[in-house]
């Protein structure tokens, strides 16, 4: 798996990390394009848009990686679904280039496959739990705040926990998004 994350945008993403049976190790190039991160591939040195897992530049122009579901949730929550969960810790201080500016809160969430579709924050927000896409509900919960919006995390604003969950025959079932 390949955890990423565009600070400007403020979305991480998930993916598997193989294209054709290959695993590929990725890093930033420091670049962005639409406002999101590029990543590029040690192995190819192929350039991908972070959001979309896909390869824009090089050998692998055209190669798109599966989107793995993941949540983005905050550490307590975390920890109460997940007692045993592991944490991965920096080996130095990190900073977020962007941490100052206007708050992420309106941001829109997008969810699914190839019915993708974006609905606003502040919706999801008010509508608490909504049936998108037929199959699919997106449920919000207060008490994540943004990365972004301060300094420290603490102050900044509540944009909340979103998940999107597919109803199956056996429950639900997280989806990307």
């Amino acid at each position: 798996m390949s955890v990423t994350f565009c600070p400007l945008r403020n979305t991480a993403v998930v993916f598997d990390r193989s294209v054709d049976e290959r695993g590929l190790d990725f890093g930033t190039t420091g670049k962005l394009r639409y406002s999101d991160l590029v990543v590029y591939d040690r192995q190819t040195e192929s350039w991908w848009q972070q959001f979309l897992g896909e390869a824009i530049i090089g050998e692998l122009v055209g190669a798109v990686l599966k989107v793995v579901p993941a949540r983005i949730e905050s550490f307590a929550r975390f920890c109460a679904r997940a007692p045993e969960g592991r944490v991965l810790l920096p080996n130095s201080p990190a900073s977020l280039l962007f941490r100052r500016g206007a708050s992420r809160d309106r941001a829109a969430r997008s969810c699914g496959d190839s019915r993708a579709q974006a609905w606003s924050l502040d919706l999801v927000r008010e509508r608490v739990a909504m049936r998108v896409l037929d199959d699919v509900i997106i449920s919000w919960e207060a008490g994540q705040n943004s990365a972004l919006g301060a300094g420290v995390i603490a102050e900044a604003c509540d944009v909340g926990n979103v998940v999107a969950q597919r109803e199956t025959a056996d429950g639900l079932i997280d989806v990307p998004y």
